[in-house]
């Protein structure tokens, strides 16, 4: 699993031919900036300074403890100096870990009037950086290069970016998903090569009957199962009917059990996300609707009929996204509404979707499930909030991945609705249906997505640069002409890959 407390480690290239002075100076620089940016609020995570690095063995030896050490999410290097960048290669070739090349300088101006030999010895960067960066591209080593000055908020804001996206590769990396039952019969993109995604990206997925769910649940008239129930009263709206003393309190009371068993079965078998299906529902009396939706809000991966790469990405974009404002969830585009030349998505599942996209209190109801042949199922009801959203896939092509992302404007319903007892969001794709749709559909994308209200593009960027997968993003300037070129420039660069 993931590291409670993550670190980004910084490192500084030099080297011994400008002796100790200015390796003493280029140090106590360097520990100036890791302590302002750990003051500044704007970093996720704890940036550790791991020294300034003059030789291969130790650049070796710090790249090796890097890949070693389980909190260590990902590694920022700056050569303060000029830094000869074959003292590098053996270190990085070695590094598994998130890198992220750091091109900045101490000073802000140059002192015009002072400017000598021992400060153009001392602040050698933009030429320093140019050689790490040399190396880095002949070992075809994926990074992210940050430019500007290290005060710079925009500077800080994309390392800050580049940090949370390392720390979701990390999870991704270490993941178990437990998957109940098997994918939904002759469903094709749900499928996919678990094996070739286990050596890509490094989550292991594990199948499983509903009978070993069923054993981790406890007793009906067990006081948890009456607590939890209590808990829903307190923090949602429900309905009378499932209330204490209510008509159908009983179907409320089963679906407190099925939460606590998924809980049970999840923190015991060490897992970060699970898929179900509504035909292999075995013992289960209800398809886990209120279940799996807290269990998404408390960052659990979920995706439904077996869709493990879609429950594996959001584990992954739900660990990036922790603690920043906005929700991320499970989505299906459902179904569109053509108004004024101009088309809109609704997007929903039977149940499940993550309340963290919520825009009020949820309320907690109860309906029949035309599928299933079960109980009718508890569910959170709600509506996404508006602004800003991207949704994203993905897609096992067979022999490589892919991930679509396409960025939406969520937008308040036009009308109330009364009728829909499940969670919903609605968008308008950019940059528009026309071209969104036949994107997505050029690109092979799922119908089941991650929503994501919380991260951009760029985390996605990071994240697929690590994994060396293809990344195809659908925004305003998009244009489907443009879009297929690119789909057949990049098969035949992706193509040539292995998983």
């Amino acid at each position: 699993m993931i590291p409670e407390t993550p670190e980004i480690w910084w490192v500084t290239g030099s080297q011994h031919l400008y002796g100790p002075e200015t390796l003493e100076k280029v140090k106590a620089h360097s520990e100036t900036m890791v302590k302002q940016w750990n003051a500044s609020g704007r970093f996720p995570f704890r940036i550790v300074f791991k020294g300034v690095l003059t030789h291969t063995e130790a650049i070796t030896e710090r790249c090796q403890q890097a890949n070693a050490t389980p909190s260590c999410v990902g590694l920022l290097a700056w050569m303060h100096t000029f830094s000869p960048s074959k003292m590098w290669m053996q270190g990085i070739r070695l590094l598994d870990k998130p890198l992220c090349h750091l091109h900045t300088q101490f000073h802000t101006e140059i002192p015009w009037g002072e400017i000598d030999m021992d400060f153009m010895n001392l602040n050698q960067a933009a030429h320093g950086d140019r050689e790490f960066g040399y190396m880095l591209t002949h070992l075809n080593k994926a990074r992210k290069t940050v430019v500007g000055h290290w005060e710079d908020p925009e500077v800080m804001g994309r390392v800050a970016v580049w940090s949370r996206a390392a720390y979701g590769c990390e999870a991704l990396r270490g993941l178990k998903v437990a998957r109940i039952g098997d994918n939904m019969r002759q469903v094709a993109v749900t499928e996919g090569d678990k094996v070739a995604a286990q050596l890509k990206f490094g989550m292991s997925v594990e199948a499983y009957d509903t009978d070993d769910l069923l054993g981790c649940m406890p007793g009906e008239g067990s006081s948890a199962i009456e607590d939890l129930a209590a808990l829903y009263e307190a923090e949602y709206e429900v309905s009378p009917e499932l209330k204490r003393g209510g008509a159908r309190h009983d179907a409320l009371l089963e679906a407190a059990r099925i939460e606590l068993g998924i809980r049970q079965f999840m923190q015991t078998g060490g897992f970060g996300a699970i898929t179900d299906t509504f035909e292999n529902l075995g013992g289960l009396r209800q398809l886990p609707g209120i279940a799996v939706q807290r269990l998404m809000a408390d960052g659990y991966g979920f995706a439904a009929e077996g869709d493990w790469k879609t429950a594996g990405l959001l584990y992954a974009m739900k660990t990036m996204a922790r603690g920043l404002e906005g929700g991320t969830s499970f989505m299906e585009d459902y179904t569109y509404h053509f108004e004024g030349g101009k088309g809109y998505v609704l997007g929903s599942h039977m149940l499940e979707i993550c309340p963290s996209i919520a825009a009020g209190k949820p309320s907690c109801e109860i309906h029949p499930l035309a599928i299933g042949n079960r109980e009718d199922p508890v569910r959170l009801v709600f509506t996404a909030g508006a602004g800003p959203a991207l949704n994203a896939s993905l897609v096992d092509l067979g022999g490589r991945f892919r991930l679509l992302a396409n960025q939406v404007m969520a937008l308040p319903p036009r009308e109330a609705l009364p009728n829909l007892p499940t969670p919903r969001a609605f968008w308008e794709p950019l940059p528009d249906l026309k071209t969104s749709a036949g994107c997505w559909l050029a690109g092979g994308g799922s119908h089941h997505t991650v929503y994501t209200q919380a991260l951009t593009l760029e985390y996605l960027e990071d994240f697929a640069d690590f994994f060396d997968i293809e990344l195809l993003c659908i925004d305003a300037q998009t244009r489907l002409a443009d879009f297929n070129t690119r789909l057949r420039a990049n098969a035949a660069y992706f193509g040539r890959k292995q998983p």
